[in-house]
């Protein structure tokens, strides 16, 4: 059993510890092989999360992509700012800001697409196929399980 002080779980053995390493991890292979477009990740699952419908106001875009709503908003006014995206008040909700790919976001999701994918590639690159599609799954039920739960931010 372990004391207070954490001795008898090692960090390295912690799920929560781990799952934050490998998230670093992959960031910064998606940085360095994706710097040439100055995307970042979460810019990159905005304008994906854009890419596969006409338009969708932000909270929607925040469900999607699992952000609060004020990350979300500062990451979709910068690509706005670059031209990516285009934001205006919703024709169905007057409270609501929808946003869109423009032409020009869309041109470069397709150009930096092959580069990301190496980054994906890159994290579990060390797993066999077959590991890597159990890694996978098995993130994917942790999501599952817990997909509905609400961010810190949410909670303010």
């Amino acid at each position: 059993m372990e004391n207070a002080a954490g001795e008898g779980w090692p960090l390295s053995d912690r799920p929560g510890f781990l799952a934050r390493r490998v998230h670093q991890i992959h960031v910064s292979l998606f940085s360095e092989l994706c710097a040439p477009f100055g995307v970042t990740p979460v810019q990159y699952s905005l304008l994906s999360a854009l890419a596969g419908r006409e338009a969708a106001d932000q909270t929607t875009l925040s469900r999607i992509v699992a952000l609060d709503r004020t990350t979300t908003t500062g990451a979709l006014k910068r690509l706005e700012t670059r031209g990516l995206v285009r934001r205006g008040t919703s024709a169905t909700d007057r409270r609501s800001q929808s946003c869109a790919l423009t032409e020009d976001g869309r041109r470069l999701l397709e150009e930096m697409e092959a580069m990301a994918r190496k980054a994906h590639a890159a994290t579990v690159e060390m797993l066999s196929p077959e590991e890597q599609g159990q890694f996978i799954e098995i993130m994917k039920k942790i999501v599952a399980t817990h997909g509905g739960r609400q961010t810190p931010f949410d909670l303010l």
